[in-house]
């Protein structure tokens, strides 16, 4: 039985960012009781939104906003359920990580939950300061040297 597939790229079309955007609502709003004020910003309206597209639905998705000059800020990184452990995550994260380069950033940071924490230490991020509360959530502030 071969592996379903599936596409990192940029969302271009809306309803490829309202797939997005459902991704995030069924994962931080549904599975870890995000208030849905506190999911969606004003960032969203000019963020470089990733998608992990199968059979034409979203599976996964992040987000890269300008954080401070060379410093992108990558997050509401989210994946299904169904596709956790599959590497559908990792793969939206290099996606990321190239689009940060693209746009000339040197770095990048992250708010990274604290029980995923050696998700992004596997791909070098490293934890800085104390851990903070966000939504209700325990995260630790990473970065990485792109």
């Amino acid at each position: 039985m071969t592996e379903p597939r599936y596409i990192v790229k940029m969302a271009e079309t809306r309803a490829e960012m309202a797939s997005a955007r459902a991704v995030r609502l069924r994962v931080f709003v549904q599975e870890q009781g995000v208030p849905e004020t506190e999911e969606y910003d004003e960032l969203d309206a000019t963020a470089h939104h990733a998608v992990a597209l199968a059979g034409g639905s979203a599976i996964a998705t992040g987000r890269l906003i300008d954080e401070e000059p060379g410093v992108g800020r990558i997050g509401r990184m989210a994946v299904d359920k169904a596709w956790r452990g599959r590497g559908v995550g990792g793969r939206v994260l290099a996606y990321l990580e190239g689009q940060a380069r693209a746009e000339g950033y040197h770095e990048s940071v992250l708010h990274a939950q604290c029980d995923v924490e050696g998700f992004y230490a596997r791909f070098g991020y490293r934890p800085e300061g104390d851990i903070f509360e966000e939504a209700g959530i325990e995260h630790i502030t990473m970065r990485k040297k792109l």
